[in-house]
Protein backbone atom coordinates (compact mmCIF):
# COMPACT_ATOMS: atom_id res chain seq x y z
CA UNK A 1 0.00 0.00 0.00
CA UNK A 2 1.68 3.70 -0.74
CA UNK A 3 2.35 5.70 1.87
CA UNK A 4 -0.47 8.50 0.42
CA UNK A 5 -2.91 5.94 0.30
CA UNK A 6 -2.07 4.89 3.65
CA UNK A 7 -2.29 8.15 5.26
CA UNK A 8 -5.84 8.87 3.66
CA UNK A 9 -7.38 5.69 5.00
CA UNK A 10 -5.80 6.65 8.86
CA UNK A 11 -6.84 9.93 8.62
CA UNK A 12 -10.51 9.11 6.91
CA UNK A 13 -11.12 6.24 9.24
CA UNK A 14 -10.22 8.85 12.04
CA UNK A 15 -12.26 11.49 11.39
CA UNK A 16 -15.20 9.41 10.71
CA UNK A 17 -14.27 7.40 14.32
CA UNK A 18 -13.78 11.36 15.89
CA UNK A 19 -17.38 12.62 14.83
CA UNK A 20 -18.42 9.57 16.64
CA UNK A 21 -17.02 9.89 19.68
CA UNK A 22 -16.96 13.15 20.52
CA UNK A 23 -18.18 14.27 22.84
CA UNK A 24 -16.17 11.66 25.01
CA UNK A 25 -16.57 11.54 28.84
CA UNK A 26 -13.32 12.33 30.68
CA UNK A 27 -11.90 14.04 27.80
CA UNK A 28 -9.82 17.44 29.37
CA UNK A 29 -7.82 20.08 28.07
CA UNK A 30 -7.20 22.17 24.85
CA UNK A 31 -9.60 20.97 21.83
CA UNK A 32 -6.07 20.18 19.80
CA UNK A 33 -5.28 17.81 22.71
CA UNK A 34 -9.00 16.38 22.82
CA UNK A 35 -8.68 16.23 19.15
CA UNK A 36 -5.55 13.51 18.90
CA UNK A 37 -7.01 11.52 22.06
CA UNK A 38 -10.35 10.93 19.84
CA UNK A 39 -8.00 10.05 16.96
CA UNK A 40 -6.08 7.88 19.01
CA UNK A 41 -9.64 6.15 20.01
CA UNK A 42 -10.45 6.33 16.78
CA UNK A 43 -7.80 4.31 14.46
CA UNK A 44 -4.36 2.60 15.13
CA UNK A 45 -0.95 3.70 13.31
CA UNK A 46 -2.36 1.38 10.22
CA UNK A 47 -5.39 2.81 9.92
CA UNK A 48 -7.63 -0.19 11.38
CA UNK A 49 -10.69 0.68 13.63
CA UNK A 50 -9.83 -0.03 17.40
CA UNK A 51 -12.29 -0.59 20.12
CA UNK A 52 -13.31 2.86 22.51
CA UNK A 53 -12.82 1.67 25.90
CA UNK A 54 -15.65 2.03 27.82
CA UNK A 55 -15.58 5.86 29.46
CA UNK A 56 -16.62 4.15 33.24
CA UNK A 57 -16.44 1.48 35.36
CA UNK A 58 -17.75 -2.21 34.22
CA UNK A 59 -19.69 -2.03 37.18
CA UNK A 60 -20.61 1.57 37.00
CA UNK A 61 -24.58 1.30 35.92
CA UNK A 62 -25.00 -1.43 38.23
CA UNK A 63 -28.05 -2.11 39.25
CA UNK A 64 -29.49 -0.73 36.25
CA UNK A 65 -26.90 -2.91 33.51
CA UNK A 66 -24.66 -5.62 35.42
CA UNK A 67 -21.05 -5.74 35.48
CA UNK A 68 -21.05 -9.22 33.86
CA UNK A 69 -23.20 -7.88 30.66
CA UNK A 70 -21.04 -5.17 30.43
CA UNK A 71 -17.76 -6.71 30.08
CA UNK A 72 -19.38 -9.63 27.85
CA UNK A 73 -20.85 -6.55 26.16
CA UNK A 74 -18.25 -4.56 25.65
CA UNK A 75 -14.61 -6.98 25.35
CA UNK A 76 -15.99 -9.60 23.41
CA UNK A 77 -19.38 -8.60 20.70
CA UNK A 78 -18.26 -4.74 20.10
CA UNK A 79 -14.72 -6.00 19.62
CA UNK A 80 -15.95 -8.69 17.39
CA UNK A 81 -17.80 -5.93 15.20
CA UNK A 82 -14.53 -4.17 15.37
CA UNK A 83 -12.71 -6.93 13.97
CA UNK A 84 -15.50 -7.89 11.34
CA UNK A 85 -15.23 -4.24 9.71
CA UNK A 86 -11.36 -4.36 9.58
CA UNK A 87 -11.67 -8.18 8.17
CA UNK A 88 -13.99 -7.47 5.34
CA UNK A 89 -11.90 -3.75 4.59
CA UNK A 90 -8.92 -5.99 4.14
CA UNK A 91 -10.68 -8.42 1.93
CA UNK A 92 -12.09 -6.21 -0.15
CA UNK A 93 -8.76 -4.25 -0.14
CA UNK A 94 -7.35 -7.97 -1.69
CA UNK A 95 -10.31 -8.64 -3.94
CA UNK A 96 -9.60 -5.42 -5.76
CA UNK A 97 -6.02 -6.25 -5.73
CA UNK A 98 -7.15 -10.06 -7.62
CA UNK A 99 -10.29 -8.23 -9.80
CA UNK A 100 -12.59 -10.19 -7.60
CA UNK A 101 -15.65 -8.01 -7.46
CA UNK A 102 -17.97 -10.73 -6.85
CA UNK A 103 -16.27 -11.70 -3.45
CA UNK A 104 -16.45 -7.58 -2.79
CA UNK A 105 -20.32 -7.18 -2.76
CA UNK A 106 -20.41 -10.46 -0.43
CA UNK A 107 -17.81 -8.41 1.93
CA UNK A 108 -19.50 -5.14 1.17
CA UNK A 109 -22.87 -6.76 3.31
CA UNK A 110 -20.48 -7.63 5.90
CA UNK A 111 -18.93 -3.70 6.14
CA UNK A 112 -22.67 -2.12 6.25
CA UNK A 113 -23.52 -4.80 9.09
CA UNK A 114 -20.20 -4.88 11.33
CA UNK A 115 -19.27 -1.19 10.50
CA UNK A 116 -23.31 -0.10 11.84
CA UNK A 117 -22.53 -2.55 14.70
CA UNK A 118 -19.62 -0.24 15.74
CA UNK A 119 -20.46 2.76 14.66
CA UNK A 120 -23.61 2.63 17.07
CA UNK A 121 -21.81 0.52 19.86
CA UNK A 122 -19.68 3.41 20.10
CA UNK A 123 -22.42 5.74 20.63
CA UNK A 124 -24.05 3.44 23.35
CA UNK A 125 -21.06 3.21 25.60
CA UNK A 126 -20.87 7.23 25.87
CA UNK A 127 -24.82 7.35 26.14
CA UNK A 128 -24.66 6.27 29.52
CA UNK A 129 -23.46 7.37 32.97
CA UNK A 130 -23.95 6.35 36.55
CA UNK A 131 -27.85 7.00 37.67
CA UNK A 132 -26.77 9.13 40.13
CA UNK A 133 -25.58 11.74 36.84
CA UNK A 134 -28.38 10.76 34.58
CA UNK A 135 -30.86 13.84 35.56
CA UNK A 136 -32.87 14.92 32.67
CA UNK A 137 -33.34 16.65 28.99
CA UNK A 138 -32.31 20.30 29.83
CA UNK A 139 -31.81 23.28 28.06
CA UNK A 140 -31.81 23.39 23.94
CA UNK A 141 -32.13 19.57 24.21
CA UNK A 142 -35.28 19.65 26.34
CA UNK A 143 -36.50 22.64 24.21
CA UNK A 144 -36.17 20.56 20.84
CA UNK A 145 -37.82 17.50 22.18
CA UNK A 146 -40.84 18.99 23.08
CA UNK A 147 -41.14 21.30 20.03
CA UNK A 148 -41.22 17.55 17.83
CA UNK A 149 -42.51 15.24 20.29
CA UNK A 150 -44.84 17.34 22.29
CA UNK A 151 -43.34 16.97 25.84
CA UNK A 152 -40.27 14.87 27.53
CA UNK A 153 -42.89 12.03 28.93
CA UNK A 154 -44.52 11.77 24.96
CA UNK A 155 -41.04 11.02 23.86
CA UNK A 156 -40.15 8.80 26.20
CA UNK A 157 -43.07 6.69 25.56
CA UNK A 158 -42.26 6.64 21.92
CA UNK A 159 -38.75 5.76 22.63
CA UNK A 160 -39.77 2.74 24.89
CA UNK A 161 -42.30 1.71 22.65
CA UNK A 162 -40.28 1.21 19.59
CA UNK A 163 -37.38 -0.09 20.94
CA UNK A 164 -39.75 -2.76 22.82
CA UNK A 165 -41.08 -3.70 19.54
CA UNK A 166 -38.14 -4.21 17.10
CA UNK A 167 -38.70 -7.54 15.44
CA UNK A 168 -35.79 -9.97 16.35
CA UNK A 169 -32.26 -7.99 16.95
CA UNK A 170 -31.54 -4.63 16.41
CA UNK A 171 -31.70 -0.85 18.24
CA UNK A 172 -34.41 2.13 19.25
CA UNK A 173 -32.41 5.26 18.24
CA UNK A 174 -33.26 9.20 18.82
CA UNK A 175 -31.75 11.12 15.85
CA UNK A 176 -31.05 14.56 14.57
CA UNK A 177 -32.88 14.23 10.91
CA UNK A 178 -30.84 17.20 9.16
CA UNK A 179 -33.20 17.85 5.95
CA UNK A 180 -36.15 18.25 8.32
CA UNK A 181 -34.51 19.66 11.09
CA UNK A 182 -35.72 17.71 13.29
CA UNK A 183 -35.58 14.96 15.99
CA UNK A 184 -36.98 11.36 14.53
CA UNK A 185 -37.00 8.07 16.88
CA UNK A 186 -36.38 4.63 14.40
CA UNK A 187 -35.59 1.56 14.73
CA UNK A 188 -32.97 -0.48 13.21
CA UNK A 189 -33.11 -4.38 12.61
CA UNK A 190 -29.57 -6.11 13.18
CA UNK A 191 -27.58 -2.85 13.09
CA UNK A 192 -28.11 -1.19 9.27
CA UNK A 193 -32.02 -2.15 8.01
CA UNK A 194 -34.55 0.59 8.27
CA UNK A 195 -32.56 3.55 8.71
CA UNK A 196 -32.87 7.08 6.86
CA UNK A 197 -29.92 8.09 5.35
CA UNK A 198 -28.29 11.50 6.44
CA UNK A 199 -29.96 11.05 9.80
CA UNK A 200 -27.42 10.90 13.00
CA UNK A 201 -28.18 8.99 16.14
CA UNK A 202 -27.93 10.93 19.06
CA UNK A 203 -29.22 7.85 22.03
CA UNK A 204 -29.41 4.56 20.91
CA UNK A 205 -30.11 1.43 23.02
CA UNK A 206 -29.34 -1.83 21.91
CA UNK A 207 -31.79 -4.62 22.07
CA UNK A 208 -30.32 -7.68 21.19
CA UNK A 209 -30.57 -9.73 23.41
CA UNK A 210 -26.94 -9.91 24.54
CA UNK A 211 -27.16 -6.15 25.95
CA UNK A 212 -29.53 -7.52 28.55
CA UNK A 213 -30.54 -11.06 28.74
CA UNK A 214 -28.33 -12.28 31.85
CA UNK A 215 -30.07 -10.11 34.22
CA UNK A 216 -33.65 -9.39 32.20
CA UNK A 217 -34.15 -12.53 30.09
CA UNK A 218 -37.01 -11.87 28.03
CA UNK A 219 -38.50 -8.52 29.80
CA UNK A 220 -37.30 -6.22 26.83
CA UNK A 221 -39.16 -3.96 28.63
CA UNK A 222 -37.65 -3.83 31.58
CA UNK A 223 -33.97 -3.28 30.15
CA UNK A 224 -34.97 -0.68 28.37
CA UNK A 225 -36.83 1.49 31.69
CA UNK A 226 -33.62 0.92 33.38
CA UNK A 227 -31.75 2.18 30.80
CA UNK A 228 -33.89 5.36 30.71
CA UNK A 229 -32.58 5.62 34.35
CA UNK A 230 -28.40 6.06 33.06
CA UNK A 231 -28.65 8.02 30.08
CA UNK A 232 -26.24 10.34 30.00
CA UNK A 233 -28.16 13.56 28.83
CA UNK A 234 -25.57 16.10 28.48
CA UNK A 235 -23.78 13.65 26.16
CA UNK A 236 -27.48 13.17 24.03
CA UNK A 237 -27.31 17.34 23.79
CA UNK A 238 -23.70 17.93 22.89
CA UNK A 239 -24.59 15.29 20.16
CA UNK A 240 -27.20 17.16 19.32
CA UNK A 241 -25.79 20.97 19.14
CA UNK A 242 -22.95 19.62 17.31
CA UNK A 243 -25.09 18.64 14.48
CA UNK A 244 -27.76 21.48 14.59
CA UNK A 245 -24.84 24.01 14.28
Amino acid sequence: MSANRRDFIKTGAAAVGASLLAPYTGLAGTPDHDQARLFALAVNDAGEYTLPPLPYAYEALEPHIDAQTMRLHHDIHHNGYVKGLNAALKGMETARTNGDYALIDRLAQKAAFHGSGHILHAVFWQNMISADKSGTPKGSLKRQIEKDFRSVSAFTAQFKGTAATVEGSGWGILAWEPLGRRLVVLQAEKHQNLTQWGAVPLLVVDVWEHAYYLKYQNKRGEYIDNFLRVVNWDDVANRLEAVMS
